[in-house]
């Protein structure tokens, strides 16, 4: 997030798009309809008719998939019609000739074709955004989750320069993370191509720093792999040994039977995780970790803000934390760290390391936290990146994106589109919110949630059986009919091991990231009989 949380009571006006905030990120949810109570203007950009829709001035019902053509036809009427920040452009950003002329390709009306939202609208929601500044833009994996992925976050941070509103209080880009601590295991270079910090790998000199500081000369110059090619690598050789930390793999990668038989393939697999999962059934060995209340150290929020997280209670039997695990196997490979507490890790080495949180030390965590960037010890963290446009690297990029459809799309055999994410009771693969009796009396199963107007033309009522198809598996679930979705749309979450949607979703990824299009798939449903 270029942003802070506490922007969000404060907005004027809240684009929303490619989120289900109320139930995926449901506290920072409460923030937005905190700031519409308070007089701000709500944009929600949604297939579905989600719970935050319901508490929008507009909702704009999009094709699943079409993004960027949205996108580009909202900064089409806001150059055609003059109501982007020219000053901004001029002295803040770069590429705006480029993005010019993308962007004139796509008049409301070829939008509209391309996103089923109509031309007026499309109108209507560049002449709000331009008429209340600072806007805040939020999205989540509604927006990343898609083949063209890096086009979604690229459309998202175009308009939002195009109106000058990154930089300022109550403004900039601001995804909301999909998962606990994720913003802080890719601040720690928990990634293939970059240090901790985010420092390349690929950079002779940050490479040298990290050589000496860790005694490990000649480490790798270029990136390493990615999920779908560390598993695909397992059933062709090119992967040896498998390391699996906190991840249910056999649930949450798309088309399962392919995962699963990519696992079962291993030559070494090794699972650390806090409970048994669908994924250590292939384990060869399996590591008990400590879970995040059994163990001290630090959580990083979508804000960039740096927690602390203290024990709360000792881990169960051999259960150890998961620095702890990784520093005994290092050990016995002959080599010795140095920290020996989550402490010592953050203040010799992470702050050592990373220019970024040069000023975090676990003594300045005690209260609330510190946003970094925090370049030295006595700054106090920054609420706000890019302040007034000023960009970390000089200018801002605006960068021309054509839309490009989904990897699979409706035809006569599978004619409806497929779309997941999460609801609001359960976490994830149910790790562990699979084991409180009470959450699982709220909800209990899962379903596919599916248009009255599809129901009534295949014969399905609620709460019946139904069978959902695609072309690489097949689930029986309940079928919920709803007004949240659209016709043409079915909407399914992978909480459930049983109708989880990861038997149906295509293997196909952003080419860049290498994420998975878990937002559309095509399909087929039929009445169990």
């Amino acid at each position: 997030m270029t942003n802070s949380f506490s922007d969000f009571h404060k907005a004027k006006m809240i684009l929303a798009i490619g989120t289900n905030m109320t139930e995926a990120h449901p506290v920072a949810a409460t923030f937005v309809k905190d700031a519409v109570l308070g007089g701000a203007q709500l944009i929600v950009v949604d297939p579905r008719r989600s719970g935050l829709a319901e508490f929008a001035n507009l909702h704009v019902p999009i094709r699943v998939g079409s993004d960027v053509a949205f996108l580009n036809g909202v900064m089409h009427v806001l150059i055609q019609e003059d109501l982007y920040d020219r000053n901004y452009v001029e002295s803040c950003t770069v590429g705006f000739e480029e993005l010019k002329s993308r962007v004139m390709a796509y008049p409301p009306e070829r939008a509209a074709e391309i996103s089923g939202v109509s031309a007026e609208t499309i109108r209507e929601v560049a002449r709000r955004l331009a008429a209340t500044r600072p806007a805040m833009l939020m999205y989540t994996l509604g927006i990343t989750e898609h083949t063209c992925g890096v086009g979604n976050v690229l459309s998202c941070a175009n308009l939002q320069m195009l109106l000058g509103n990154v930089g300022f209080e109550c403004g900039g880009v601001n995804p909301l993370r999909g998962q606990n601590n994720v913003q802080g295991a890719c601040d720690m270079g928990a990634l293939p191509n970059v240090f901790p910090g985010y420092q390349r790998v690929d950079n002779p000199q940050i490479r040298a720093k990290f050589e000496a500081a860790w005694g490990a000369p000649q480490l790798p110059g270029k990136p390493g792999l990615m999920i779908p090619q560390m598993i695909d690598g397992l059933l062709n050789g090119k992967v040896k040994a498998f390391y699996v930390f906190g991840e249910n793999l056999a649930n949450t990668e798309p088309d399962i039977r392919h995962v699963e038989h990519c696992l079962s393939s291993a030559e070494f697999l090794v699972c650390q995780d806090i409970f048994p999962t669908e994924t250590t059934r292939f384990a060869h060995v399996i590591l008990p970790a400590a879970a995040w209340s059994e163990n001290d150290g630090t959580f990083t929020s979508s804000e960039r803000r740096v927690n602390r997280v203290r024990t709360a209670s000792p881990p169960p039997g051999e259960a150890k934390p998961n620095w702890w695990i990784f520093r005994e196997i290092a050990k016995r490979m002959g080599h010795t760290w140095k920290s020996r507490s989550a402490r010592e890790i953050w203040d010799n080495e992470v702050s050592q390391l990373a220019p970024s949180m040069a000023g975090i030390k676990y003594s300045r965590l005690e209260k609330d936290g510190l946003q970094w960037p925090v370049p030295s010890l006595d700054h106090e963290g920054t609420a706000v990146l890019h302040r007034e446009g000023c960009f970390t690297c000089g200018l801002g990029v605006l960068t021309p994106v054509d839309w490009t459809p989904p990897a699979e799309v409706p035809d006569a055999e599978y004619p409806l589109v497929l779309s997941t994410g999460r609801r609001l009771y359960h976490y994830h693969t149910r790790t562990q919110t699979g084991r409180s009796a009470g959450i699982n009396e709220l909800l209990s199963e899962e379903t596919a949630d599916i248009s009255r107007v599809d129901a009534d033309a295949y014969g399905i009522e609620h709460g019946e059986m139904i069978r959902v198809k695609s072309r690489r598996g097949e689930v029986v679930v309940k079928a919920k009919v709803t007004d949240q979705v659209p016709k043409g749309l079915v909407w399914m979450a992978f909480h459930f091991r049983e109708g989880c949607a990861n038997w149906l979703t295509n293997p196909a990824y952003d080419p860049i990231t290498q994420t998975a299009e878990y937002k559309a798939c095509a399909v087929a449903i039929e009445k169990v009989a």
